[in-house]
């Protein structure tokens, strides 16, 4: 079982880290709570999508060059790295200090979507690689965020306990528990540890 911290804790650590990863459903608004981290405690913000995943024109690139970009990413001592591929957290856990889990109810990762896809179609939003569209969702990616809870967070909780097992998880059920984490974080006594 994952090591599971509670708001305080977590905020405690937030406060004091170097190295964040933020996981979960897209649509959940893990983009934008990684960004908010980055900015409030002058972390690098990595986002996979941008910097490791795609390739103008939604190509995607060679599995072993994305390892390869990951690995020398996670070796940098002070960064919030947004992304969920699991297919790499051999790489990302051992060198991360928290986990923060944005793990919001399906109807709020569909609406986040509908408020994405609104904002930005057509155009390439902040955290997307340079070329690439916000493009309507296709049955695929919906069928993801539909099923995230029932198909993929049981593999997040196992590579969790394989490859970060002493590494502290933050689940975040909200938006207001992101904002409170970051206001709790944000106060003088946080950053002192107490």
């Amino acid at each position: 079982m994952p090591r599971y911290v509670s708001l305080t804790e977590t905020a405690n650590l937030l406060a004091t880290v170097g190295r964040v990863l933020v996981i979960g459903c897209s649509g959940g608004g893990k983009t934008t709570f990684s960004a908010k981290i980055a900015e409030s405690f002058g972390l690098e913000f990595q986002s996979l999508d941008r910097d490791v995943r795609w390739l103008p024109g939604w190509v995607e690139r060679d599995p072993r060059e994305q390892r390869e970009i990951i690995a020398d990413m996670v070796h940098r001592s002070r960064w919030v790295m947004d992304g969920s591929g699991a297919s790499s957290f051999d790489i990302r856990l051992p060198q991360t200090d928290l986990v923060l889990w944005v793990r919001v109810p399906r109807r709020v990762a569909l609406l986040g979507l509908l408020k994405r896809v609104s904002r930005f179609y057509g155009s390439v939003r902040p955290a997307m690689a340079d070329g690439c569209p916000e493009p309507l969702p296709d049955r695929e990616f919906l069928s993801y965020i539909w099923n995230f809870e029932k198909k993929y967070a049981p593999i997040f909780i196992k590579q969790i306990e394989r490859y970060g097992p002493n590494v502290p998880v933050a689940v975040l059920h909200s938006h207001r528990e992101m904002d409170r984490l970051l206001q709790l974080a944000s106060q003088p006594h946080a950053r002192k540890g107490g």
